[in-house]
């Protein structure tokens, strides 16, 4: 072969190499941007990012309650003032509507009608008994101790006979809580019981209500014995 022929298959074979190169470079860019993020489920889960949550504004008017009875919007200090209470012992609930209210316990169920004290011979926690009956003076001497019972939400049931308050309380409610919001009651005797959130409280006339004794944690009375 001719020196010339050689030296033009070289040349020939350079210029096909950098086409090659040139090609390889072209169908290789926009990937040397690194790996593309994964999706989010291939990440651990799903991640939430959530801001602390608002306080609650002073100055804001709620539905104020004083001894269970609705008495208009008041700022929580106003309600409190209304309540005789300090700002910080106003429990803060929502109502049946969904809206926010103050009140001592935050507690607006309101407390059902009076069983009959003259009971039938029922089996503790079983028979119901009538409420639509109306109260008549108790004939128990105070030394028998007090009939106990437990309001279900329709009618009322025997727990026990003849136990001290302290004992109906622990018998009604040990080991129970409730939420703001929502109350329990029961009955010893002429006084009716309410359970709501943080303690237990009673009333002689089944409307006004003071503490009894207060709830730990656990859902006890450690107060009582």
């Amino acid at each position: 072969m001719p020196k010339d022929n050689r030296i033009l298959f070289l040349i020939g074979a350079a210029a096909a190499v950098l086409i090659a190169v040139i090609i390889g470079l072209l169908l290789s860019g926009g990937r040397d941007e690194g790996p593309a993020e994964p999706p989010p489920a291939a990440q651990g889960g799903l991640t939430v990012a959530v801001a602390d949550a608002p306080g609650l504004d002073s100055t804001r008017e709620l539905r104020c309650y004083v001894d269970v009875q609705f008495v208009g919007m008041a700022t929580l200090t106003d309600c409190a003032r209304r309540n005789g209470l300090a700002t910080d012992a106003l429990d803060v609930g929502v109502d049946a509507t969904g809206a926010l209210v103050a009140a001592p316990t935050a507690s607006l169920t309101p407390p059902p009608a009076l069983p009959p004290v003259e009971l039938t011979d029922n089996s503790p926690g079983t028979a119901p008994i009538d409420s639509t009956q109306p109260a008549q003076p108790s004939a128990q001497p105070a030394s028998t101790g007090g009939q106990c019972l437990r309001y279900t939400g329709s009618d009322w049931r025997v727990v026990s006979s003849g136990g001290s308050l302290n004992q109906c309380v622990q018998e009604l409610y040990a080991g129970t809580c409730v939420r703001p919001g929502e109350a329990l009651y029961g009955r010893w005797g002429e006084t009716t019981l309410r359970l709501v959130p943080r303690r237990v409280e009673q009333s002689p006339d089944n409307n006004r209500f003071r503490t009894l004794a207060d709830q730990d944690r656990s859902c006890q009375f450690p107060g009582l014995r």
